[in-house]
């Protein structure tokens, strides 16, 4: 170890530089997860809670420093039972950030577009014009490496060709299933009436329903597109890891449904015309 100088009795390395950088990194993206959510208000809770145990066991108070000891006895699975959704996507980025993932995934590229090629995108895009027009809200979640099988369960299986009647027939007002999601992947809908979990960002525009939050909030929790239109005045956007944008024409909803089937989506979605506002 190379020493680089000394603070009183602690000697100071390069590998400590390198420690405290990666820790700071590591908050820092630990806050952007959980910044606009409940879970910043539990994350400190729980750091009061820790340094006050602190102070207590400095001062040698006993008792209270036995009590609260207990209480940070458990505190790692407490906190992975309160985190647990922050922990899953903060797993999820990691998951879509790695090399080994792009490494691993790289030779199914052309197998994604080879069945994404067989999905005519145009029969949304018609429906959502539709929709859009006669204010019919609708929600539809894009798939396109995974079945998504936990929240299909939640809703009727179809399993049925994408075509613009059988997308107005679902969320026609009257239909028994047109209160939830439709899931699209491998280009057939594969189940509809689905239950999406909602956004807890508290930062979303107040004027967004349920189903803008649901869109938000399955895109926060799954690798999925989502495009919500809202009932009350026909407006629609497309959600993706947390983000929206709203504004879209149907042609840059199509082209951005596109590059995300096939993987082409730039890297982040603050790369859009200037017609498009994106909020996080």
């Amino acid at each position: 170890m190379v020493l680089l100088f000394k603070i009183g009795f602690l000697d100071v390395t390069w590998v400590d530089f390198i420690d405290i950088a990666l820790v700071s990194v590591l908050l820092y993206q630990v806050y952007k997860l959980i910044r606009g959510s409940i879970a910043v208000n539990i994350f400190l809770g729980i750091l009061a809670l820790y340094l006050i145990y602190l102070i207590v066991r400095a001062a040698q108070m006993e008792l209270l420093a036995t009590i609260l000891g207990q209480f940070m006895g458990v505190g790692v699975l407490a906190m992975i039972i309160l985190f647990q959704p922050e922990i899953r996507k903060f797993l999820l980025v990691i998951g879509r950030s790695t090399e080994f993932r792009d490494n691993i995934f790289k030779n199914l590229a052309s197998w994604r577009n080879e069945y994404n090629d067989d999905f005519d995108v145009r029969e949304v895009i018609e429906a959502a014009k539709t929709l859009k027009g006669t204010r019919t809200g609708a929600l539809i979640v894009f798939s396109r490496d995974t079945e998504l099988k936990f929240y299909a369960e939640t809703g009727e299986p179809l399993d049925a060709e994408v075509t613009k009647p059988l997308l107005l027939s679902i969320f026609n007002k009257n239909s028994p299933l047109h209160d939830g999601a439709v899931i699209i992947y491998k280009g057939r809908i594969k189940a509809a009436r689905c239950v999406l979990p909602v956004s807890e960002n508290d930062n979303l525009p107040p004027h967004f329903g349920m189903r803008h939050r649901s869109a938000i909030g399955m895109s926060e929790s799954t690798d999925t597109l989502v495009m919500a239109i809202s009932e009350e005045t026909g407006r629609l956007i497309l959600a993706r890891n947390g983000k929206f944008l709203r504004g879209l024409k149907l042609k840059q909803v199509e082209q951005k449904i596109l590059e995300f089937l096939h993987a082409t989506e730039p890297a982040t979605w603050d790369e859009v015309p200037q017609d498009e506002e994106v909020q996080a």
